[in-house]
């Protein structure tokens, strides 16, 4: 394969909702620029694309695949995306890392929750967009529909390319207002009959014609003007004019296409080789230093690895793009991210599973490299004195969807967690957290999908069966009022014994409070002298702060670090449920000592029980954390989406309308939020998306603590 430069790369992203026939699209690309031979089908489980074990199981794309395309003197990178929203940090990555997003629509359903989601990410990074207006042939095909909703979501900026004649499943004829001419199809598609438009479909081809000059133009003042002039532009012309309108995203044009039948997907393909920006054409990437990394060739040697994969009979495939300069094969790189050298031994180009050695690739282009010794996803491999590194180009959406893992036999704990690891390396959004507070391990995902997958891999791949169970709440406990206690450790058992006594007050915490004064308790008051205060931020939040009140040497001032420790110890496992404590304030104000039993573990015990027996009079209070909670859902299901919710313990926070769908914010209790997204999906068909962040957290009703408090109580008993 011939060396291509800068200008000579279009890297491109196969984007969409999910059903809307990427991986068919995929398909017929391939076979129209002659990379295979016969085109793949889904139900054949043989497209290029989804070749993993898990895809041809589930009969829909778990990973996103490369493949790459030599298209009239010009290649083109593609990646194919998962269309779930379970799936969505391959897409976020790979619009990233390319720099157009081919947006595929199935006209039979028009703009749905995952065509606004992907679109929104593409203008997040400001990536220019094209519409394929897939799938022209299907039963329910409403072109008309599906661009009407195109323009209510999107704007006029959706500039058609091409309309059909005939959609429905007599398709076989477009227009294309670019070129002016009818593209035929025989009914197995194939190789069109190209000819001039019909008398009857002028008028309409003529306006549309038109108005696609004048968004060419709008895009260049030199076009502009001769547009004024001469009232046309050139087919070169337009091109050039719908270019730079790509690259501001001042054009989104739209193509039709039948991919399953391989209609129009040519076409697309010479506007996507002729038009679409080349990697030279777009604004540099930044590194994580704020430098522009412009992909000059001449530039220093950096590889961003955005995508890792463990193949059977290979091991792990590292995908990279070439960021500045070129590298070759067996060129030694420093992986900056974590200081080692590492050779490429091997370099290629890849399309699917199928792998095609190369010996060079310069800025801008895609390539795969396998045998590194400790490459990971979001590493920088670098030539020297180069110091670039790209930590932060992708940034991925928080998970929406937890599980506790562990496997049936306990004995491979260990192996799970190493899998867990290598499978957060391959996909980041699976994300591993070995929690001490739960005493689980937490895997978070962007959806039950997504964690099912997780699941079916390692039972399938690694041989490792292992069971999905709800993580437990992390629930925080608190005090809503003052509580007096007084606690006397005493041990005798020959020898030297145990004895320590401890007198102390505590009571909520809030910042900015003042120094204590004086309690009353009944009749007696408890006058305060504050002679030293320790204030201590607590890991899980909230804060722990200890005055030392004591006179006299009631209590020597060697045994206050012991009280402490024995507070800390009641802070992080409560005495309601066991969970973490936060925002209490304790006042120590007297105690006894014995000359000789006295030791740090009998004031230890001492404050630790003291604590204990306030903290129950003190107006104990659970607190559970609440999400903000933002719900994108079709305006026919917005009643039952909202009487959900309400069951939920949601608080509507607000109702929005958003170009053809409804978003309701809520705070919801995470309790509450543990099958959200299966329920969502069941309710409205798999139309809706949802996305949830950490709010606060916030006193948990009296009838969930008096549950939570009794499975508690009963849990001890077990014990």
């Amino acid at each position: 394969m011939k060396v291509y430069q800068s200008n000579e790369i279009k890297n491109i992203a196969l984007i969409g909702s999910k059903g809307s026939g990427k991986t068919t699209l995929a398909e017929a690309m391939l076979y129209e620029c002659g990379v295979i031979k016969r085109r793949g089908s889904i139900d054949a489980q043989n497209t290029v694309s989804d070749y993993f074990p898990v895809e041809k199981e589930y009969g829909y794309s778990v990973f996103s695949t490369v493949f790459y395309a030599e298209f009239n003197d010009k290649k083109l990178n593609v990646i194919d995306c998962p269309g779930s929203d379970d799936f969505v940090g391959g897409a976020i990555t790979a619009l990233t890392v390319t720099d157009t997003g081919v947006i595929v629509v199935d006209s039979q359903y028009g703009v749905e929750v995952g065509t606004q989601n992907i679109f929104r990410y593409a203008e997040k990074l400001e990536k220019p967009v094209i519409f394929a207006m897939n799938q022209l042939d299907g039963e329910k095909a409403d072109f008309d529909n599906s661009m009407e909703q195109l323009r209510e979501h999107f704007g006029n900026k959706v500039t058609v390319i091409q309309y059909p004649i005939n959609a429905g499943p007599s398709f076989n004829a477009m227009i294309d207002v670019l070129l002016m001419k009818m593209y035929k199809w025989k009914p197995e598609g194939g190789v069109p009959e190209i000819s001039d438009i019909p008398a009857e479909e002028m008028d309409k081809a003529t306006e549309l014609h038109q108005k696609l000059v004048e968004a060419a133009a709008e895009n260049d003042e030199s076009l502009m003007e001769k547009f004024f002039d001469q009232g046309k532009l050139t087919e070169d012309e337009m091109r050039e004019g719908i270019r730079k309108g790509l690259i501001t995203r001042d054009i989104f044009p739209v193509f039709c296409v039948s991919a399953l039948k391989d209609m129009g997907v040519r076409r697309m393909m010479e506007f996507l080789g002729n038009v679409v920006p080349f990697v030279s054409d777009m604004p540099a990437p930044i590194s994580d230093g704020g430098e522009e990394v412009k992909p000059d060739v001449n530039g220093p040697t950096s590889l961003y690895c955005f995508k890792t994969t463990v193949e059977p009979h290979i091991g792990e495939v590292i995908y990279f793009k070439v960021m500045s300069g070129s590298v070759s094969e067996g060129e030694d790189l420093v992986n900056t991210d974590r200081g080692s050298k590492e050779r490429i031994a091997q370099m290629f180009c890849v399309c699917g599973q199928v792998r095609t050695k190369v010996d060079k690739l310069v800025a801008g282009d895609i390539g795969a490299t396998v045998k590194l010794k400790d490459v990971k996803t979001g590493n920088t491999l670098n030539g020297k004195g180069c110091e670039y590194t790209f930590k932060e180009l992708v940034k991925y959406p928080d998970p929406k969807f937890q599980r506790a893992i562990k496997p049936v036999v306990e004995a491979e704990a260990e192996k799970l967690s190493e899998i867990l690891t290598r499978m957060h390396e391959e996909d980041p959004t699976w994300i591993i957290e070995q929690s001490k507070e739960l005493k689980q391990t937490i895997v978070s995902g962007q959806g039950e999908f997504h964690l099912r997958t997780l699941k079916w891999r390692i039972e399938n791949n690694d041989k490792i069966n292992i069971e999905f169970h709800e993580p437990r709440i992390p629930y925080r406990e608190t005090i809503t009022k003052a509580a007096r206690a007084d606690y006397r450790h005493k041990k005798q058992s020959g020898g030297a014994g145990q004895f320590g006594e401890v007198h102390l007050i505590i009571e909520p915490y809030y910042e900015g409070m003042p120094a204590p004064e004086s309690y009353k308790f009944g009749n007696q008051e408890y006058k305060m002298s504050v002679r030293d205060t320790q204030t201590i931020d607590l890991e899980w939040g909230g804060k722990l702060v200890v005055n030392n009140c004591i006179v006299g040497g009631a209590i020597d001032a060697r045994f206050i670090p012991a009280i402490v420790k024995g507070l800390m110890d009641r802070m992080e496992q409560g005495p309601l449920t066991g969970s973490y404590a936060r925002d209490v304030r304790v006042c120590i104000y007297d105690g006894k000592m014995h000359p000789v039993d006295s030791n740090e573990i009998s004031f230890r015990l001492a404050g630790r029980n003291a604590f204990s027996e306030a903290f129950k009079n003190a107006g104990p209070k659970i607190l559970e954390p609440i999400y903000d909670v933002e719900v994108l859902v079709p305006s026919d299901k917005m009643g039952d989406v909202m009487s959900d919710l309400q069951g939920r313990r949601a608080i509507i926070m607000g109702m929005s309308s958003e170009k053809g769908f409804e978003k309701i914010t809520a705070k919801v209790p995470l309790k509450e939020m543990s099958n959200y997204s299966t329920s969502l999906s069941s309710i409205t068909g798999g139309r809706s998306s949802f996305s949830m962040k950490y709010a606060s957290y916030e006193l948990v009703p009296s009838d969930v603590q008096e549950k939570l408090l009794k499975a508690y109580e009963e849990t001890q008993k077990d014990e």
